[in-house]
């Protein structure tokens, strides 16, 4: 059996995340959302469909990316949305001769199809609704539900991060023994893969959850660490307060981190505070970089789009970062700042709350990061980090670049 993950309309609106990449390579707790769908179904996923301009996707460890209104083979494939979350206990089960629709509350969020059988139908993974091709059809209900807006990845984040690191603690444990010359706080388990470095002068807060440091994870003297807390693999904290957070791997941090997510591969080597935020893939935030997560008048926080603001009734939210974002030192950012992949932050001015895809300074009037230095400049970042920056790349990453850029925000 296959398996098949796929971006419908809904995702298509996750700005800035949705230009650069399917969002089942999105971080959620300790997980990315294509992971949590490959342990439901018990596979890897044989490929991403997403938006015709992303089947150039290219990540290591990352599955292939098609177009959604490609043609599937008529094997034996279970389609799965890339916004669905299972339960934690929840596992596909039913395979056999007749297709199956897979239901969550009241939402469709995958169907199997037999061997042989047709389907889905042109426009079905866009807006899945009702059975996805011809024959009879078995609806069956899963545990689970599905994000259903992007911001939702940073707001209930806390929350699915603890309960990946309770039942990670709970299989695995703890260490007996701190690392010498650190302190702890707390009862929770601290949790550390091979390779880890921590220096003396380090706190561990797990008073209110978990710490996990996975292999290779570096931290400096002066780094006040409080759970639930996850830091991917040869991460680097450098110092500071960073706390209730999920960190992917190879990022470079320091300074006040609050309830934030960072792909992965980001820097944010220098103070500033980020709060209630999520950070895209190759993001660079210069120093003191810092941005506002809670209104003035404590009142809810709207997000900025390309069609203007949308209401989230959180009282904090932060800003999302899309991949490949730059700012400039002392860059100050709004509540509910989205800014979109690309672009390179710089000026006297506060950026505005939707900020274009390759958008060059942060006047809203301003020109458009060049292409060729774009790309000129994603292949030298990539490189310093030891990430092969070839043709399939480059393709990507012109096509992102053309269908943002031209549009204001595809």
């Amino acid at each position: 059996m296959k398996l098949y993950l796929f971006d419908d309309r809904v995702t298509d609106g996750w700005h800035p995340y949705s230009l650069t990449r399917p969002v089942s390579e999105l971080l959620y707790g300790t997980l990315l959302l294509r992971e949590r769908l490959e342990r439901f179904a018990g596979r890897p996923v044989t490929a991403l469909l997403s938006r015709a301009w992303l089947k150039q996707f290219q990540e290591p460890g990352a599955p292939v990316a098609f177009a959604r209104d490609e043609q599937l083979p008529e094997d034996e494939r279970l389609l799965l949305s890339s916004r669905f979350v299972p339960g934690a206990h929840a596992r596909f089960e039913g395979r056999g001769d007749t297709p199956i629709l897979l239901v969550t509350e009241d939402e469709i969020v995958g169907c199997y199809l037999p061997q042989g059988h047709r389907g889905p139908e042109p426009g079905w993974l866009e807006a899945p609704g009702g059975p996805a091709g011809p024959g009879d059809w078995v609806e069956r209900q899963v545990d689970g539900g599905c994000v259903d807006a992007v911001w939702r990845l940073v707001a209930e984040n806390p929350g699915r991060l603890e309960a990946d690191l309770a039942a990670e603690a709970a299989f695995r444990g703890g260490v007996e023994q701190l690392p010498q010359g650190t302190w702890r706080a707390g009862d929770a388990p601290l949790m550390l893969g091979a390779d880890v470095r921590v220096e003396p002068g380090v706190l561990f807060d797990t008073r209110h959850g978990p710490i996990r440091l996975a292999d290779g994870v570096e931290v400096r003297a002066g780094s006040r660490l409080e759970g639930p807390l996850h830091v991917g693999r040869d991460t680097i904290l450098l110092g500071g307060s960073i706390g209730t957070s999920s960190i992917g791997p190879m990022c470079r941090l320091r300074g006040e981190i609050e309830e934030s997510v960072i792909l992965g591969h980001s820097n944010k080597a220098h103070d500033g505070f980020l709060g209630h935020s999520y950070v895209g893939r190759w993001v660079n935030l210069g120093a003191m970089t810092t941005n506002s997560d809670l209104k003035n008048n404590y009142g809810p926080v709207r997000l900025g789009s390309p069609s203007g603001p949308v209401e989230t009734g959180l009282t904090k939210l932060g800003c999302l970062l899309g991949d490949h974002v730059k700012t400039a030192i002392g860059t100050r950012i709004n509540t509910g700042t989205v800014v979109g992949a690309g672009a390179n932050l710089f000026g006297d001015s506060i950026p505005p709350a939707w900020v274009r895809p390759f958008a060059w300074g942060s006047d809203p009037a301003g020109p458009l990061f060049e292409l060729d230095r774009f790309l000129s400049l994603a292949k030298r970042v990539l490189e310093r980090r030891g990430v092969e920056y070839d043709e399939q790349t480059d393709a990507w990453l012109a096509a992102c670049w053309k269908a943002g850029a031209g549009e204001d925000g595809v």
